[in-house]
This record gives C-alpha cells, sequence and structure tokens, in this order.
C-alpha cells in the first residue's frame, strides 16, 4: 500500500494533562488532508475519533477519553500518510469523585455526559448519546478486583466504546451478580434498541402520528381566527393580544432573571479579566518592571524582556495589548535616551562606551550610536587640550590636577615600555620641590602630553573596535550588526583619520605657542601663543621637553598609530631639537665671553690657570653632546696629550740639563700609558662589541642557510650596517682626535673580522652561492671551498667593483689623512 504523504506527526498538545473527557487542541504535521482523511486518533491508548474535530493540516481538536494508561503518546492514523509517530505525551489525571454535597474549592460538572456540539446546527456526538446502561437493567457489581480482571484479559477493555471492549470484562464488572433471567431481559432491551435505530426517524413519525394530527389542527384554527381578525393592529384583537401577552411574559422573565444574569455577565467579564491578566500578567507587569530595572541600573534584563514582548506582542492587534505595549515602547524610548546621554557623556572609561553601545545596538537606536561616541570624544580631547593651555596662560593650573601629584603620569604608565624597548631615556622622578623649581612652559608640556597620552589610547581602541566590530559579540543574531559596523567604517575612514591628523596637530600647535612661536601664524600666535610673558628657557629644560615629547611619541607609536599620523610629532621633535642646539650654543658662547672677568692668573700645581678648568666646565663637560664614550675619547686623548707633549718635554729638558728625577717622571709616564690602555680598551669594548655582536644575527636572518642559498646580487644589509657603525665611529673620534683614528679603528676592524672568521668557522658546508657570497672575505678563504669556475671568479669580481663604486665615499674614510692635526 503506497502513501503520496509523509506519515502524521504530532509535535505538541495542550494541555498536556487532565482527567477524562478533558478537551485538548493536538498540533503537528501532515495530520490530514480534510476530515475525511482521518481514520485514526488514540490518546493513552485510547481511541479518541469520535470526539476528533479535524481543524487543518496541522491541528485536531478532541476530548480524551477514560484510558487505561495514566501516561502515553498521542498517535494519529490518515488515509494519506497512515500510521504517525508523536514526540509529545499526554498525562491522564484520575481525580477522586466528589459528591453534590461534598464541599469543593474548585467547580464540579454534575453533568455526566458532555455535549460536545461546537455549533447548534451540527448534530450530537454519537459519544454524547451513549446510553449509561446499554442492557437497561440494575447494575450490580461484584467483587472482582480491576487489577485481576486486566490480568485475565489481557489488552482488553471494559468499555463499550473501545475498540479493544470485551463483552466478558463488561458483564463481570457490572453484572456479576445478575440472574440469567435478568440477563435474557437486558438482551431484549438491546434487541429493542436495535430495531429502533434500524427504523430510523419513521419509526418515531408512525408512533406520534396522532400527535402530528392534533397539531395541524391547533395551527389551522390559529390561522382562521388570524384571517378573521385582521393583518392589521386594531385594538382588542387577537394578534395585539398575543403581543401583548409576549410583551408580559417576556418583562416578567427580565425581571425576574435580568439580576441574576447581569451578576452572571459581571463576574462572567471579570473571570475573564482576570483570567487574561493572569495569562499576560508579563506585559502588564512590564512597563513598572522596566522603570524599577532601569533605577536599579539592570539594562540587560530590560532588554531582555523587550525583546520578549516585542516577539509576542510587536504586531499584536488586541487594543489592550496595544495600549500596554505602546506604554513599553515610551519607556524603552526613554531608555534609549538616557543612554545616549551616558555615552556621550564625558569623561568615561572604554568600558562604559563599549557597554551604553551593545545596549544602544540591542534596542535598535536610531543613526550609529558608535560615531557618535567617536565624535564626541574627539571633541571632548581638543577641548580639554585647548583647556590646559587656557588654565596655565590664565595661572589656574591647579584646576587640572584632579588627583594631585601622587596620580602618576600617563607617560609614566604608557611610555615606559616603550622608552625601553626604542632605547629611549625614562623620565627620572620627580623630587617635592618640582613644581615649584619648574618653568611654567615645561609644566605645561608635561601636562599636556599626561592629557594625550590619558586620551587617545582609549580614543584609538574605540575605533579599532568600531572597525573590527567587536563592539557587539559573534553571535548569529548579531552578525548582521558587526556587518553594518564595518561597512560604516570603512565610509568613515578619511574622516577618523582627520580626526587624529587634527588631535596631533592641536598638540604640535599648543607646544610650539609655548616654545616656538616663530614658526606659527598670526592666526596661530593668537590660539596658541600668549606665553611672551614667560622667562626663556635653557638648553637644559628644552632637553628634558625634548623628552617628554618624544616618550609622548613613543606612546603613541606603541599603539600602532600610522606614522603619517604622526608625522606632524616628528617635525616638532626636530625643531625642538634644532631650537635646544642653537639656545644651548648661544648661551655656552655668552658663558665663554664672560670667562676672562674670571680670570685669577693663579697658576697651580699642575702649571695651569683656573681660566682653563673654568672652560672646560662651561664649554665641554655640561655640553648636551658629550656622552659617556665621547668622554673616553677626550681623557685618552688628553692622555696621549700629556705623554708626547708635556711628560717628555719634561724627561728630554731634565736630561739636557743635567737634572735628577727622570725616574719619577718616567713613572707617571707608565702611570699614564697604563691609564691610556685601560680607557682604550674600555672604549673598544663599548664601539666594537655591539658591531660584531650584530653579524650573526644579521648574517641568519630571515633563516638565511649557506647550504641553500641564492646567486648574490650584492653585499648583504648586514656588513653594510657593520660598515655604517664603523664609519659612525671613525665620526666621533675624528671629531675630539685625529690621531686616534687609525689606532682605534685598526682595533675595531680586527674585532669585526675576528668575528667574521669565527662565525665562517662554524659553518658546516657551503654551497657554490655560499662560497661566492664571502670568498670576498680575504681572511676567511682558508674556511671556503675555492671558487674554480671562471664566471664565479667573474661575478664576484664584479660585484665587488660594484659595491666600491657605490660606497667610495664611505670607504674614503678607511684612506690616510692627509689633514694633520692641530698641534696644542
Amino acid at each position: 500500500m503506497s502513501h503520496s504523504r509523509p506519515p502524521p506527526l504530532v509535535t505538541g498538545i495542550s494541555p498536556k494533562e487532565g482527567p477524562a473527557w478533558t478537551k485538548v487542541t493536538i498540533r503537528g504535521e501532515n495530520l490530514g488532508t480534510g476530515p475525511a482523511d482521518l481514520i485514526g486518533l488514540s490518546i493513552c491508548g485510547h481511541n479518541c475519533l469520535l470526539t476528533a474535530e479535524w481543524m487543518s493540516a496541522s491541528k485536531i481538536v478532541c476530548r480524551v477519553g477514560p484510558a487505561k494508561d495514566d501516561k502515553g503518546e498521542i498517535i494519529v492514523t490518515t488515509k494519506s500518510g497512515s500510521l504517525g509517530t508523536s514526540t509529545v505525551s499526554f498525562k491522564l489525571l484520575r481525580p477522586e469523585r466528589i459528591g453534590i454535597l461534598d464541599q469543593s474549592a474548585v467547580w464540579v460538572d454534575e453533568m455526566n455526559y458532555y455535549d460536545m456540539r461546537t455549533d447548534r446546527n451540527k448534530g450530537l456526538s454519537p459519544l454524547s448519546l451513549r446510553p449509561s446502561n446499554p442492557l437497561g437493567i440494575d447494575l450490580d457489581k461484584g467483587k472482582v478486583s480491576q487489577s485481576d480482571v486486566e490480568l485475565i484479559f489481557p489488552g482488553m477493555s471494559g468499555d463499550f466504546t473501545s475498540e479493544n471492549f470485551s463483552a466478558t470484562w463488561y458483564l463481570i464488572e457490572n453484572h456479576s451478580e445478575s440472574s440469567f433471567e435478568q440477563l435474557k431481559v437486558g438482551v431484549s432491551n438491546l434487541k429493542k434498541q436495535a430495531t429502533k435505530k434500524n427504523e430510523g426517524s419513521l419509526a418515531y413519525v408512525k408512533g406520534g402520528l396522532s400527535t402530528f394530527f392534533e397539531a395541524q389542527d391547533a395551527l389551522s384554527a390559529i390561522h382562521q381566527r388570524l384571517e378573521s381578525d385582521g393583518t392589521e393592529k386594531v385594538e382588542g384583537s387577537m394578534t395585539q393580544r398575543l403581543e401583548n401577552i409576549l410583551n408580559r411574559a417576556s418583562n416578567t422573565a427580565d425581571t425576574l432573571f435580568q439580576e441574576v444574569l447581569g451578576r452572571k455577565d459581571k463576574a462572567d467579564s471579570t473571570r475573564n479579566a482576570l483570567n487574561v491578566l493572569q495569562r499576560f500578567k508579563f506585559l502588564f507587569n512590564l512597563p513598572l518592571n522596566i522603570e524599577r530595572n532601569i533605577q536599579k541600573g539592570d539594562y540587560d534584563v530590560v532588554i531582555n524582556d523587550y525583546e520578549k514582548a516585542k516577539s509576542l506582542f510587536g504586531n499584536t492587534e488586541v487594543p489592550v495589548f496595544k495600549k500596554v505595549y505602546g506604554e513599553v515602547e515610551t519607556r524603552i524610548t526613554a531608555l534609549r535616551s538616557l543612554l545616549l546621554d551616558k555615552l556621550l557623556q564625558t569623561p568615561s572609561t572604554l568600558h562604559d562606551q563599549k557597554r551604553y553601545i551593545r545596549y544602544l545596538s540591542d534596542l535598535h537606536a536610531p543613526g550609529d550610536p558608535a560615531w557618535q561616541c567617536i565624535v564626541a570624544q574627539h571633541k571632548w580631547i581638543l577641548q580639554l587640550m585647548q583647556s590646559c593651555r587656557d588654565q596655565f596662560i590664565s595661572g589656574h593650573r591647579a584646576a587640572l590636577d584632579v588627583e594631585g601629584d601622587s596620580r602618576p603620569s600617563a607617560i609614566g604608565r604608557l611610555g615606559h615600555t616603550a622608552s625601553l624597548k626604542r632605547g629611549g631615556s625614562l623620565r627620572t622622578p620627580r623630587p617635592s620641590t618640582w613644581r615649584s623649581e619648574t618653568p611654567l612652559q615645561v609644566q605645561f608640556v608635561d601636562k599636556l602630553s599626561d592629557v594625550v597620552i590619558g586620551q587617545l589610547p582609549n580614543f584609538w581602541k574605540l575605533w579599532i573596535s568600531y572597525v573590527n566590530g567587536s563592539l557587539f559579540s559573534e553571535t548569529g543574531e548579531k552578525s548582521g550588526q558587526v556587518e553594518k559596523s564595518k561597512k560604516n567604517a570603512r565610509q568613515r575612514q578619511n574622516d577618523f583619520k582627520k580626526m587624529i591628523e587634527e588631535l596631533t596637530s592641536q598638540l604640535v600647535k599648543l607646544v610650539r605657542g609655548a616654545l616656538l612661536p616663530a614658526t606659527l601664524s598670526q592666526a596661530g600666535l593668537s590660539l596658541y601663543g600668549g606665553w611672551e610673558k614667560q622667562t626663556e628657557l635653557s638648553g637644559a629644560w628644552i632637553t628634558q621637553i625634548i623628552h617628554t615629547v618624544r616618550s609622548c611619541y613613543e606612546a603613541l607609536s606603541a599603539l600602532e598609530i600610522p606614522n603619517d599620523l604622526l608625522q606632524g610629532i616628528q617635525d616638532l621633535l626636530l625643531d625642538l631639537r634644532v631650537n635646544c642646539l642653537v639656545v644651548t650654543l648661544l648661551h655656552s658662547a655668552e658663558d665663554i665671553k664672560r670667562l676672562a672677568e674670571k680670570e685669577n692668573w693663579m697658576v697651580d700645581n699642575e702649571g695651569i690657570t683656573a681660566l682653563m678648568l673654568l672652560y672646560i666646565d662651561d664649554a665641554l663637560m655640561n655640553s648636551l653632546c658629550v656622552v659617556q664614550e665621547q668622554r673616553l675619547l677626550i681623557v685618552l686623548s688628553n692622555c696621549c696629550y700629556l705623554e708626547k707633549h708635556t711628560f717628555l718635554n719634561l724627561m728630554d729638558h731634565f736630561e739636557k740639563h743635567g737634572l735628577t728625577g727622570t725616574e719619577k717622571i718616567a713613572r707617571v709616564v707608565d702611570a699614564v700609558r697604563e691609564l691610556d690602555r685601560k680607557l682604550f680598551d674600555a672604549y673598544i669594548e663599548r664601539r666594537a662589541d655591539p658591531i660584531a655582536g650584530s653579524l650573526e644575527p644579521g648574517m641568519y636572518a630571515g633563516y638565511f642557510d649557506w647550504r641553500d642559498c641564492q646567486t648574490p646580487t650584492g653585499v648583504r644589509s648586514y656588513l653594510k650596517e657593520a660598515l655604517v657603525n664603523i664609519i659612525a665611529v671613525h665620526a666621533e673620534v675624528f671629531t675630539v682626535s685625529k690621531e686616534l683614528v687609525p689606532r682605534v679603528l685598526t682595533k675595531i676592524v680586527e674585532s669585526v673580522a675576528d668575528e667574521m672568521c669565527r662565525l665562517m668557522q662554524c659553518v658546516s658546508s657551503f654551497s657554490r652561492n655560499g662560497a661566492l657570497q664571502v670568498s670576498s672575505f680575504k681572511q676567511a678563504l682558508d674556511s671556503l671551498p675555492h671558487l674554480h669556475s671562471g664566471s664565479d671568479k667573474k661575478l664576484l669580481e664584479e660585484l665587488l667593483n660594484k659595491f666600491t663604486c657605490s660606497m667610495q665615499l664611505q670607504l674614503a674614510c678607511f684612506r690616510s689623512s692627509s689633514v694633520q692635526p692641530v698641534k696644542r
């Protein structure tokens, strides 16, 4: 037997439990194409087809019969789909019988049978007409237990409406004590009922034929009387009297039952209203719950309740529900405004900003709250930077220090790590008298940097979250919001870039207004100037400002902000360095000019006057350019000068004039030479070790392998870097003393060569290209395979010539200089 449709599937039943004859609604799939297609319905094993009313292919209404099982499945059978299945079950409750005189807290239906007509035009269901005693004799139930009968008749039932009906079970249960004569009378009653059923309505007509005749005569008499009275209403006519009688009867009935029926209608209305309030109490209580949760700050609960109410009542047409849902929407609108105000409020943390943006997104707020927050933060940072300048100019800078000096600066928090990574200098701790001793411009730049570093990182991170969509959770229902956020971010990239440029430009202009007013236009001076009354800064204070701005730049670079957006800060640093150098030189020149006024013409034991010491202190030791290595060179040069020009001349003069004491001079010369050797070794260690140490990482950068490398096209970058570093040492030595250049460079080149030879000896094997790459290094040839190919030798020679030609200017420093050192 083939079926054209899938088998029925029951997926839901409401209610899921109840006593016998409970009306239930069955829902599912493929429940038949019509009433004729439904051929079977059982609940808990009981056949409920007689009470079934097919509504649609997904809905059937019926009543649960007195099933044997307390819990079971709902099975639907159709012609088109055969026997179905069920994913739910029904629990049959068996309440105790309550007598008509027993007290009960619930309504007890005293009807034994149920009228299941849903329309007065429909006939009665056969189930509602079943006789309570089909045999028509007295019931005489015995003492046989229900369990014993079930064991005797497994799978059968004593209910005559069941498809598994057993007559023997019925007789044992209801007529176990009845006599045989009584059972014969019952059989006769059954036959009579069957005969009446077969005869149908014609038998009823035949049995009451005289009644029909009497009714016909009465109707005819009434008709004749009405015709004799006429059809119009005449006072005293039969029609008028009949109408009056009927009206009085109607009025009397209304008077008798109006109060009762009114109370019943009012009770029904109240009951219905209470049922609606109880069933939909979530919606009716929602406006008050929203107010309470908003006051407590439980915005997540408000959003979840709103989403639930919107899905259930968003499109309702019920006036009461529409009115209550309208109140919910009014409160949600107010919540959107509240959250937007909190989002745009400044100052606020990045965590709060992200949280409010998510709330507004979940509430489907109009516009783009994330971008509105970015715009508000941009304006606030600009205002904060300008307020910092205005308050320092007006002398109310204390208003900016909300938490006092105990609060660590933003540069100290973010710039510390970045400074260490880039080799920058760390800001030293401030003494207690820092603010009173520091010029106002220095304090202003320091405070301005703290403002920028304290706000700009969160501003940048908010934009990054906006770009990658992390403001919203990566769930299915919010994936559309993530894509929308990314699309909006792509459209507003140029706008945000302009914001960053405006912030950095504001920082640069404010610093220039305080330190480099000559670099601003007249309009810029009116906005960012106003520092004319302040004293001119010395080179040391400008140096501290340079450190502050550089720490700010490094902290912003650590956020991976593009370099082109920070170009203005780089230009500012260059101008500040130039200004620092100019100021330092001017101050040094003025100090040197005044040195003659401090000459006392008193010669000390070393043969020099105080003027020399003053010159050294002012012109050299306080110079910003003198670092530790340069001081070593200066002392080393002084040692050489003392040995060659001072002590040796003294020894020559002592020997020439026959004076004693040359041994003491020789010991001093030995001590100077020992000091010279230690200073020289210390300087070589400081300069040669970093260069030699960078060879091995540079040689094997990018997982380079000598056994598998490409044909060389030129000198590799790490060798060029080493060469540039050696040239830098040459420039440093040449600046201090030209006589030390051959001595220092020879030692550094030897250290580099030794390290290169060591690295070559550590290589286990070379490919042809690898041997070709290092064959230009002559001291390493003993560890390398020889080049036998003429093309390889030619390529090597071309590469060397190319490198020598391109690096001609750099290699010039390794040739002997014809410039004679200045005699002292």
